[in-house]
């Protein structure tokens, strides 16, 4: 159940492969690893990519494809996940890093002006970026151990139900 779930969601890999980005990885990209879909290679792969998505980088999708290649986990999978911070959910989810963060730290969050200026962007980063980054950080390793966690149980589970179910079938 699960991997038939998965494989319906998952992007091409003939298309990822050709993608202009995702090029740089090269002869990297033919390992058959990265693209077999089972337990330990879905579960790295939401790992993998639950954690990138976290990271308030504008590549993001470059560093899944690398992380999916350094730990050879299911590549498609990878980089589909960190669209779980798209332009529509990013704002409430760093926001709530934020505070983590700052919580973390100790410190009061701040209501700040957003403006869209360089000036804006380097007067602000010394009082937002420490607690952004370590309640990313903190939310990033969470979702990827959490991700990790289930992806295995529910696999487990499916399979044993599958089990019981041929028992079933042959009496």
């Amino acid at each position: 159940m699960p991997k038939h779930l998965i494989k319906r969601w998952m992007p091409d890999h003939k298309t990822l492969k050709e993608h202009k980005h995702l090029r740089l990885f090269g002869d990297l990209l033919l390992d058959a690893n990265l693209w077999h879909l089972n337990r330990r290679s879905a579960a790295g792969a939401f790992a993998v990519g639950l954690f990138m998505a976290w990271i308030p980088v504008p590549f993001q999708m470059l560093l899944a494809a690398g992380g999916a290649i350094l730990f050879r986990v299911n590549l498609p999978l990878s980089v589909a996940l960190v669209w779980l911070t798209n332009p529509l959910t990013m704002p409430p989810l760093f926001y709530a890093a934020y505070v983590v963060g700052c919580h973390l730290l100790g410190q009061p969050s701040q209501h700040i002006e957003i403006e869209f200026t360089w000036s804006w962007l380097t007067s602000v980063f010394e009082t937002i970026a420490p607690p952004l980054l370590l309640g990313s950080l903190v939310l990033a390793i969470l979702s990827s151990i959490t991700g990790y966690v289930v992806v295995r149980g529910l696999w487990r589970l499916s399979i044993v139900r599958q089990w019981r179910n041929r028992g079933a079938d042959k009496e």
